[in-house]
């Protein structure tokens, strides 16, 4: 209950970005209530419930849509002006997922434009395979900047941000990168761990759902787009991450 409540009662602006060139309107009929970051969660917390952002499936079944950016999303995203991809090369995707409740819901990315039509393929089989996803969302500037503890859980892709430590863009602020499931896939690098409360999932010899392994759903469908997996990082591992380039 009170992590309803605080969804309720939280700010959103959610990440993606549109460009300089005009967004094109939002339906009317698709309206994303702001939601805010759940309370904090234990290191070995797993979700077993999805909250919606946006109205699940009727029927139960995959779905997707790939559109011009709403000016509503932009505005509650990352973009702005000094992005490296104009909103105008990116797309808003929603697709179906399923939760670690097993029921279909709705999620939401911003992808560059020439990447959209295969990462609906991507999720479609991830979809099909029944692994879940806690939560898919358009990342917020408030989430980008608040302390990476993980207690949101967001797949998302569209990120307007540097690569960590370094000042080169992410793939993130291309539309060229997706995080799965962080909590449950962190990225681990000498003493650092990002969500800082997901060290139980470093062991990934201990498998739980929604955790990406080598041979595994997520992993061989990315890899189906020619996608890569920050798994596979010789230097650090970043678990929840692939990318287009590898970078």
């Amino acid at each position: 209950m009170e992590r309803t409540i605080r969804l309720a009662a939280a700010l959103a602006v959610c990440c993606l970005a549109a460009c300089s060139g005009g967004p094109a309107a939002p339906a009317p009929t698709e309206t994303v209530t702001p939601a805010a970051p759940a309370p904090g969660r234990s290191p070995s917390d797993t979700r077993t419930t999805t909250l919606d952002d946006l109205p699940p499936p009727a029927d139960g079944r995959f779905h997707s849509e790939i559109r011009r950016v709403p000016a509503s999303v932009l505005a509650r995203s990352t973009w702005n002006r000094r992005c490296p991809v104009p909103a105008t090369s990116l797309r808003y995707v929603t697709v179906s997922f399923r939760g670690f409740d097993g029921l279909a819901h709705t999620g939401e990315l911003l992808v560059h434009a020439r990447a959209a039509e295969q990462l609906v393929t991507v999720f479609g089989k991830l979809f099909a395979q029944g692994f879940p996803i806690e939560r898919m969302r358009v990342t917020s500037l408030a989430e980008l900047n608040a302390p990476p503890t993980g207690d949101g859980n967001t797949t998302a892709a569209f990120a307007c941000r540097p690569v960590r430590g370094r000042k080169a863009w992410s793939q993130h602020a291309y539309g060229l990168a997706v995080d799965v499931n962080p909590f449950q896939n962190p990225y681990h690098r000498g003493d650092v761990v990002l969500p800082e409360r997901a060290t139980s999932y470093l062991k990934r010899g201990d498998v739980r759902p929604g955790m990406i392994q080598k041979d595994g759903p997520a992993v061989r469908a990315f890899a189906s787009i020619g996608w890569e997996w920050g798994g596979d990082y010789r230097s650090l591992k970043d678990f929840m991450h692939f990318s287009a380039n590898g970078g």
